[in-house]
């Protein structure tokens, strides 16, 4: 976010990076940093399809199903990018599986929210 900031001042007041930094009090290091990581695309591919293909397999299976292949993933990288699919896809239902929120009883329907079963809580 601090980068996008710093782009939005130039380019509107037509400042220098160090101005806009020092207005913005960031470190203008921020503006000038590369990532050297390499991209993980085809090994996220790779880890979706496995478990789009095997949906009980765990990360842990995965992983070693990994190294078997000839992958050289980091076993703690398999469950980072695994926690972005539900961890029992055969429970979740279809709105779920959407993001969206399962629809109940609406509000008129349903019992109040302070009673279970009639009785009111305290």
């Amino acid at each position: 976010m601090g980068r996008e900031l710093v782009d939005y001042m130039r380019g509107v007041w037509q400042v220098s990076i160090r101005r806009a930094c020092e207005v913005l009090t960031f470190r203008r290091s921020t503006c000038y940093y590369k990532s050297r990581r390499p991209s993980q695309a085809a090994l996220r591919k790779r880890i979706r399809e496995i478990a789009e293909t095997r949906v009980r397999y765990g990360y842990r299976r995965i992983h070693v199903l990994m190294a078997r292949v000839g992958w050289q993933v980091n076993h703690k990288r398999v469950p980072a990018i695994c926690r972005g699919r539900p961890a029992n896809p055969q429970k979740t239902t279809e709105a779920e599986g959407r993001g969206e929120a399962a629809q109940g009883p609406s509000g008129a329907d349903g019992p109040e929210p302070g009673l279970v079963h009639g009785l009111s809580v305290r």
